[in-house]
């Protein structure tokens, strides 16, 4: 699915069972609410914080496509074309941060041997 039909789908589903668009500033506050559910899910799978029972059948693809669904609902809204958006976004970064991360120190590959103290 291209972000075009996404976008074409989720206007379907809203016009069809949604009723209508919530505000901008209610989709902003859902938005802000479910990236939090992704965090949610995140520091308790990769971070140190432990699962509660309640958290045990959050699913982040599930969180993650909620993201998406809000996303797309303020993009369609606003009158936005998240694939015309994303492209000149990417050619942005690919502009500004063509040589910069290459550049990196941090971003340079572990050698594990050093980190370890193993030797040939």
């Amino acid at each position: 699915m291209t972000l075009e039909e996404a976008q074409e789908r989720v206007d379907q589903w809203i016009q069809e069972i949604g009723v209508r668009y919530f505000s901008e500033l209610t989709n902003l506050a859902q938005l802000v609410e479910e990236v939090g559910e992704v965090a949610r899910v995140m520091s308790r799978k990769y971070g140190d914080q432990s699962c509660k029972e309640s958290d045990r059948n959050h699913d982040l693809a599930d969180e993650l496509a909620d993201v998406l669904f809000v996303l797309i609902c303020i993009a369609n809204q606003t009158g936005i074309d998240l694939t015309g958006a994303f492209e000149r976004n990417m050619q942005k970064k690919t502009d500004r941060d063509r040589d910069r991360h290459q550049q990196n120190p941090k971003l340079q590959p572990i050698d594990h041997t050093q980190v370890h103290g193993e030797t040939d």
